[in-house]
């Protein structure tokens, strides 16, 4: 086929998008929305975040007319997946069209941003825009309409609590949380008074549904005229959208190997992802054929582009108007659909779609397989449909004994979904058929040890325990059905019930405390709740991130070529077919580097490009620069690279052991007489646990632009790095050239979480070559699954403990040794100092070995190894609880620190606060009121469990390396009073530049809105250290007091002699006498040092202390679980900014509830990283919260060590999750117990669906074991 002839075929795209008119001709059909919005027409408010439709970053409200359903429909999509071709006659509205700072905001943006629901804001304008098309069509939801309208979205950073309270106020409700303790204290209570609250919702706008900007008439008037094919003719693909189903058919007879695409959520990602390529795409999505849902004799025929988000308004109205027995179907795939994806995807995936993928891990296809459906496929001139089958399930009345006729497929256990074939239909409904079909499911449903997606005994297991489930919903329904027959049959037993319940996700509560400025201080901005300063323009989509900036006339693009083998030799480079694509410029690699290839953080133990060799999948071996980034990442992949493979791959920990692969050197500490505290034991045990990984997935992925100066070797860079000096430094060692002729630029990042204080450099340096090398700016911000790949994460770590305890439980000696996967270089890495968490141990000795591994380098993630380690602790304190049959809270409270106790590393514990976060966190909690009912919960129910756990955490602030304890700032006041503040930390969401303009507005006596801060740089301070170790405000923050004072000493003459003027007077005063009015700070905390070979010193300047309590409840059938309650009580000193500060702590809390239960990274044995975005690799969504969540800030602990008596507050709540992990380990324990198991288990972290599952032993396990060999 000639592709010259589709051109005479190619029509323009018209739509309207942000009531703008929009003509594009010759539109691309490889682009998408997103792409065309954020380089076409610079609207740089809607985000790329996955590129997968996972995130919700990207989602924008797309507005048509529907002629089948004869309505305009307003509907939230994602905007990375969404082709551009897709949209002619339609609006498309951003976050930019509905409001801004400039004009006027809309209520969506205004109450995400004043209920303290943006952090780092990249997700704030999808999070926007998902509720505005919630409202458009529903200006009065419910709070479930809110919860789901945002299971397509991700917030890495909130904690999601602030988001939904903030948009609560739109609901039926108003707000009110009906007596359940919602946010800012009850308005059914007098708990809390006015003065406490973190916002005050009487300041909101109204919405006024009639003020929304209206359908585009033109548009109206385009969708009623009669439709003609469109065909769009791109640079290597033609797209053609038929308007009939005689001419899809023809097309596609003329086309065999032509994909179909309605929503494009398979094709687009097979096409960017898989590297698969369809130069012919069909889009039949307006076909009436296709769009109808008609009633029929047998139930309901649904068109193959009917969307799922209209199957399942259709079939919701079936089931509220027909009688149960009728829509039973319709009620399981309802329950199919609230799994599917989130409302973005719903709401453009095809129904014809879902089925052709065939995925194994289809939602759909096994209930329509279990149901018989009627499958029609029709081809030119043929039309076949698939035969009917027996229905799914019908019984009959014999005597009183009751035959079932069932069918029953499975996703997940084959290639494609599959059908049960030795059911044992018409058989009795009694035990002994469940016996005998869970017996057959065992045989039946086999995998091989090596199934792609692993979780083999998880998934064998699910099959029977799910069977099981039905087993018992449909003895339930027979007994409620035959009753109404006047026939009696057992129903389930009492304690079985929960298992026959569908999951149900409650509105969430929440209660925020925190010590309010006392009266008559209202003028001190410290310790107020402002809201972050870059709120409202991160919710209009205003807030500029690294690639929002605006491209330079001559600007390149560049994509990575990374190693596809974790340990090999290159023995060749072909660039041919890449250099052949349109577009390409140049491909870089180590040979064009004109300085030093070697780099690292600490030390330089890595290249910036492999040169010879390559120790990791994912290795950058060159890069490509183009003119535009989808021809830079076409010709990346077109880079053949031929390998020798070197042995041996290590991937694991355990791999690492057994080929003794450590970086030296290796640290240990010791306390006590070890031998002897384990010889006055009463007992000893042995334990090991194993933690995996985490990946940071900050939303905005790594980005850099690089500028050449074209003299004397400058070079400016726009990062999203937390380090820009250390940026500056590589980059400069890179190029080779001083650091003087590099400056490093920061406005703000989308999040990260220490990902970007080390792995950013790896990204920078490669830019800045090639725009070296090229001359010109050169621009990448990674995908994900690059990002992914490339950046590494936070250490999996493995423990191996033994612990001597007194019969009361009481620890007296402790041997532990940890591991770390730091993957191919030593980047950063500890723990050691962590081990201990909260818990005084007289006879301790640690070793730490650092495994050096074939995996991307691991780095800094917030906590930095200390969750790690606390958590190995909190396991060995577990065992011992278990092992003396004690109360957990009894024997963790017994072993606790004391005030003045000395740390394994010999510091003193001064001001030691966790005594006082415990007792509040029980009272907070209700502990024993709640434990009581946990146990009376667990009496009464066998499949379902729950439990309940308090954690303490103990966080040593200040980096571990002297040097970095150290800040500056320059302040600059003009002549008309204002204040442009600069200093060396980072803004990545954690509103660290809010509260340095809050301390500088404390320290000059002036308004914030007199303050400004524009970036960070390192032309105005140099020499920064990280914004890392929670120390960012403690630092940064004293720097800003030094100067802010040496000004005040300075315009002292001034207000001495004008006292009753104002600060303005003071400052023009001082100007016209020629008073130098800018000053540089400086601070370095004091006393800091510490010594591995004596153990001794100060490797802290203080503690950070909190605790929280949680409970849990399990499905002991399936793994799944339930987040019901959280207490948390966190010590933050004297508050600098009580909204931020609840917000760290609770988005810390997020993080470590993905970290202890949800996210797993899956590798190959080759190394090879499984899960590269949210498809694969789940973080905690809208959903994960606890159902009620409270935080309390201690009141009266001032912390003399930090600025205006505050503490850091970043990372030291992270662990606090940790408390979910060992309610849900009590749950298991509960479960096992009911199996006569009791006593110490083993259980890892994350605490996932398939471990819970799997740790629950029971009758099923144990099949599944005896025909599996386990």
């Amino acid at each position: 086929m000639c592709f010259t002839t589709y051109c005479q075929y190619s029509h323009n795209v018209f739509s309207i998008i942000n009531s703008v008119q929009i003509t594009e001709k010759n539109a691309e059909p490889e682009k998408t929305l997103l792409t065309y919005l954020r380089r076409n027409l610079g609207l740089t408010g809607t985000k790329l975040g996955c590129a997968e439709g996972g995130c919700g970053a990207c989602t924008v409200m797309v507005s048509k007319y529907h002629p089948h359903q004869n309505r305009i429909i307003h509907y939230a999509v994602n905007a990375c997946l969404a082709p551009l071709c897709s949209l002619h006659h339609c609006a498309v509205t951003t976050v930019e069209g509905i409001g801004s700072m400039a004009s006027k905001l809309h209520p969506v943006q205004e109450r995400i941003a004043k209920a303290h629901g943006s952090q780092c804001g990249f997700c704030t304008p999808g999070i926007v825009m998902s509720m505005y098309a919630l409202l458009r069509n529903n200006p009065q939801p419910s709070m479930h309409d809110v919860q789901e309208a945002f299971q397509g979205n991700l917030c890495r950073c909130t904690g999601y609590r602030p988001i939904l309270e903030g948009y609560r106020s739109f609901t039926k409700d108003g707000g009110c949380c009906g007596g359940k303790a919602q946010s800012n204290g009850c308005c059914m209570t007098n708990e809390h008074t006015q003065e406490h609250k973190l916002y005050d919702q009487s300041e909101f706008m109204p919405l006024d549904p009639t003020q929304e900007i209206i359908f585009p008439p033109e548009l109206m008037v385009l969708s009623k005229q009669p439709q003609r094919e469109l065909r769009f003719a791109g640079e290597r693909v033609l797209w053609i959208q038929p308007c009939s189903l005689e001419e899809l058919l023809e097309l596609k007879a003329t086309y065999p190997n032509a994909k179909l695409v309605v929503g494009n959520t398979e094709v687009g990602i097979e096409m960017k992802f898989k590297n698969l390529f369809y130069p012919v795409i069909l889009a039949p999505a307006y076909i009436p054929e296709l769009n109808i849902i008609q009633n029929t004799q047998d139930g309901k025929r649904v068109g193959a582009s009917v969307t799922l988000t209209v199957l399942g308004d259709v079939l919701r109205a079936a089931v509220k108007k027909l009688p149960a027995h009728q829509t039973e179907v319709f009620k399981a795939v309802l329950e199919q659909l609230r799994w599917f994806a989130g409302q973005q995807i719903r709401n453009v995936a095809a129904v014809g779609g879902n089925i052709m993928t065939a995925s194994p891990i289809s939602d759909l296809n096994p209930v329509f397989m279990a149901a018989s459906c009627k499958l029609t496929v029709m081809s030119k001139g043929t039309t076949f449909i698939f035969p009917r089958q027996s229905p799914m399930i019908s019984y009959s009345i014999r005597l009183q004994s009751f035959y079932i006729y069932i069918r029953i497929s499975y996703g997940g256990m084959a290639p494609v979904t599959v059908l049960a074939t030795r059911m044992l239909s018409g058989r009795q409904w009694n035990e002994e058929l469940l016996e005998e079909a869970c017996t057959s499911l065992a045989e039946e449903m086999s995998l091989s040890p090596s199934a792609p997606g692993g979780m083999v005994t998880y998934r064998r297991t699910l099959t029977i325990s799910l069977f099981y489930k039905f087993f018992l919903n449909v003895q339930h329904k027979l007994s409620l059905d035959l009753l109404k027959e006047g026939v009696t049959v057992e129903d389930v037993r009492p304690e079985y019930a929960t298992a026959t319940e569908l999951f149900q996700l409650d509105s969430p509560s929440s209660v925020q405390l925190y010590q309010a400025v006392p009266p008559g201080y209202s003028d001190d901005v410290v310790g107020q709740p402002i809201m972050h300063l870059s709120a409202l323009k991160q919710a209009t989509g205003e807030a500029i991130y690294c690639d929002d900036i605006p491209c330079y006339e001559n600007e390149l693009h560049l994509a990575l070529v990374t190693s596809t083998k974790a340990h090999a030799l290159i023995k060749s480079i072909d660039t041919s077919d890449a250099m052949a694509v349109p577009g390409v410029v140049a491909f870089i690699s180590a040979k064009d580097i004109p300085g030093s290839n070697m780099t690292g953080p600490v030390v330089y133990d890595e290249t910036v490009f492999a040169d010879d060799k390559v120790t990791c999948v994912g290795h950058i071996v060159g890069a490509i620069v183009a003119d535009t980034q989808a021809h830079a990442q076409r010709a990346a992949k077109a880079v053949k690279i031929s390998y020798e493979e070197l042995q041996p791959v290590i991937v694991t920990i355990q791999d690492a052991i057994a080929n003794k692969s450590f970086f030296q050197p290796v640290r240990s500490i010791e306390r006590g007489d070890v031998a002897q505290g384990f010889k006055d034991s009463d007992h000893i045990l042995h334990g090991e646990m194993h933690i995996g990984g985490q990946e940071q997935f900050y939303l905005e992925t790594n980005c850099t632009l690089a500028v050449p100066r074209g003299e004397d070797g400058e070079m400016e860079l726009f990062v999203s790095t937390q380090s820009a000096s250390k940026t500056q430094a590589l980059v400069a060692k890179a190029l080779g050239v001083s650091a003087n002729r590099v400056v490093c630029r920061v406005k703000r990042m989308g999040g990260g979480f220490g990902g970007k204080e080390s792995r950013s450099t790896i990204l920078s340096t490669v830019v800045a070559v090639a725009a070296h090398t090229v001359k010109r700016p050169v621009r990448c911000m990674l995908d994900r699954d690059e990002d992914m790949l490339v950046t590494g994460g936070r250490h999996p770590f493995f423990g191996h403990y033994k612990v001597g305890y007194m019969n009361n439980g009481r620890v007296m000696a402790l041997e532990v040794t940890l591991y770390s996967n730091a993957g191919n270089s030593l980047d950063l890495s500890l723990a050691l100092f962590h081990m201990d968490n909260s818990y005084n141990i007289p006879n301790i000795r640690a070793t730490g070995y650092v495994c050096k591994t074939n995996l991307p380098s691991n780095s800094a993630f917030r906590g930095f190894g200390g969750p790690q380690g606390m958590m190995i602790a909190e396991s060995w304190m577990s065992d011992v609880a278990l092992s003396c049959g004690l109360p957990a809270e009894e024997v963790r409270r017994m072993n606790m620190y004391k005030e003045g106790d000395f740390t394994p590393f010999s510091q003193r514990l001064d001001n030691f606060t966790i005594d006082r976060c415990w007792e509040e966190c029980m009272q907070l909690s209700d502990f024993n009121k709640r434990k009581d009912a946990v146990e009376q919960y667990n009496r009464q129910h066998r499949w379902t469990k729950r439990g309940l756990s308090i954690i303490p955490t103990k966080f040593g602030i200040s980096f571990t390396a002297v040097f970095l304890n150290q800040a500056g700032a320059l302040v600059l006041v003009y002549s008309d009073g204002s204040v442009l503040l600069t200093h060396g930390g980072t803004e990545m969401g954690q509103g660290l530049h809010t509260k340095m303009v809050q301390v500088a507005s404390k320290t000059l006596g002036i308004p914030c809105s007199k303050i400004h801060i524009t970036e960070t740089s390192t032309n105005t301070v140099p020499n920064t250290s990280p914004t890392a170790a929670s120390a960012s405000s403690d630092l940064n923050g004293m720097a800003i007091y030094n100067a802010c004072q040496t000004l005040l000493q300075r315009l002292q003459p001034y207000k001495d002699k004008n006292p009753k003027g104002c600060w303005e007077d003071w400052v023009k005063a001082a100007y016209f006498d020629r008073v130098h009015l800018s000053a540089n700070g400086f601070y370095k905390t004091p006393d800091l040092g510490y010594d591995f070979e004596t153990n001794s010193g100060r490797p802290f300047n203080y503690f950070s202390y909190g605790v929280a309590v949680s409970e849990v409840e399990i499905d002991c059938l399936t793994g799944s679980h339930k987040n019901l309650h959280t207490s948390i009580v966190m010590d933050v000193g004297k508050s600098l900014n009580p909204a931020l500060d609840i917000g760290q702590v609770e988005g810390g809390f997020m993080q470590g509830l993905g970290l202890f239960t949800l996210e797993e990274l899956r590798y190959s044995p080759d190394g090879y990283l499984y899960t590269r975005g949210p498809g694969m690799y789940k973080i905690p969504a809208f959903g994960d919260i606890p159902i009620e969540l409270k935080v309390s800030l201690l009141r009266d602990a001032p912390n003399e060590k930090a600025i205006f008596s505050s503490k850091a507050v970043g990372e030291p709540p992270l662990f606090l999750a940790a408390s979910v992990f060992y309610a849900i380990k009590d749950a298991i324990t509960a479960a096992r117990a009911e199996s006569n198991l009791t006593g110490p288990f083993r259980l890892d972290s994350p605490a996932t669906p398939e471990r819970i599952r799997n740790a629950c032993e029971d009758k099923f396990t144990k099949l599944v074991c005896s025909n599996f060999h386990c």
